[in-house]
């Protein structure tokens, strides 16, 4: 694997050029050492992904759900390496944030079926370390994709910080409204309370405006599908009318939008969101969502992938390792390759690569 530094003229590059099929890398990373630690160092690093596999190995992917875009941006890149590198793939989705027990047993059905390596976007952040121990016992390498867990029997993790996500959007908050300016209320949105990532983005916002004006409402959590979202939003609304900003996960703003919009209040309360989907991508460049930072989730799906089978060849491979992070908002957007972060329109879920 190489490790080598992207000058900000190739950055400038891979935002501005579409991620092609067969040419999506080298693509600006960054590597976290010492490998699983929460608070190691991150280093930027540029990844290069193999060409093609030795052989048509099997793998197992496992997801919390696919009620939104974002997970549908992972199964992209999923797909589109397994793919490209000529291995198979199949994919299954427990349903939901409530499904723990589900995710278990499909893990071990997939495994059962003779899965040669198995990625895992984790419903749970320690929900899932039985069965994470149980598979790696058996010597299948186990790569732990977006959410991240806390087992110890994972071979490698390809996300990026979630508390990264969270600080930047509340710094985005925090530069508009610094000490000494009028408080603003700010209603929260982490997304389903206990999973890993959620509590990550929470404690980075929650960071990040320490200091500021702003004064952020107790934090409302709850499963990414939209009517749960939009519920949420409805009860902050109702009971703080003085609310001038709603910020959480993409499937918030998205929701919020048409809320806002219905009620005459886009003018007068703005949206953010945690993370990047398509849906958040447009509301930027319509004006209706502020900004967000993209964490590149069809990389992260195709990283996944090339680590599995460095595994099962047994070879050299970056343990820890996610996109490198960048916030988009309406001054920037035209110069983001959209191909580079989201999944193309029209793009439907796969769930097996033959």
């Amino acid at each position: 694997m190489k490790h080598a530094l992207l000058t900000s003229v190739a950055f400038a590059a891979m935002l501005t050029t579409p991620a092609l099929a067969d040419a999506w890398y080298p693509y600006e990373a960054e590597e976290v050492t010492p490998a699983f630690s929460t608070d190691g160092a991150s280093t930027p690093v540029t990844y290069e992904a193999l060409e093609k596999a030795d052989k048509a190995y099997n793998i197992c992917v496992s997801f919390p759900h696919m009620k939104d875009a974002y997970w549908l941006g992972v199964d992209y890149g999923v797909a589109e390496e397994a793919k490209r590198l000529g291995v198979k793939m199949n994919l299954v989705e427990a349903g939901g944030y409530t499904e723990l027990s589900k995710q278990v047993s499909q893990i071990e059905d997939c495994v059962a079926s003779g899965a040669d390596a198995v990625i895992i976007g984790a419903i749970s952040y320690d929900g899932l370390n039985s069965v994470i121990s149980e598979v790696a016992a058996k010597g299948i390498p186990v790569i732990d994709v977006i959410n991240g867990v806390s087992s110890p029997d994972i071979s490698a993790k390809s996300l990026v910080s979630f508390y990264t996500m969270g600080f930047e959007t509340g710094k985005y908050l925090a530069d508009k409204h610094p000490a000494g300016t009028d408080p603003v209320q700010v209603g929260w949105f982490p997304g389903p309370a206990g999973a890993g990532w959620v509590e990550a983005a929470n404690t980075g916002f929650m960071t990040a405006i320490e200091g500021s004006a702003v004064e952020v409402l107790e934090p409302r959590y709850g499963d990414t599908g939209k009517e749960a979202q939009l519920k949420l939003v409805e009860d902050v609304l109702q009971s703080n009318p003085d609310v001038k900003y709603l910020a959480g996960t993409a499937v918030t703003a998205e929701a919020a939008q048409g809320l806002l919009r219905e009620r005459g209040l886009t003018d007068e309360i703005g949206l953010l969101a945690f993370y990047m989907t398509p849906g958040v991508y447009t509301g930027i460049q319509r004006g209706m969502i502020a900004a967000a930072p993209a964490d590149s989730m069809v990389i992260q799906g195709r990283i996944a992938v090339d680590q599995a089978v460095r595994l099962i060849e047994g070879k050299d491979y970056i343990k820890h390792v996610g996109p490198k992070i960048f916030v988009v908002d309406g001054d920037n957007i035209g110069s983001v390759a959209r191909d580079a972060i989201l999944p193309p329109d029209g793009f439907r879920p796969v769930f097996s690569v033959e």
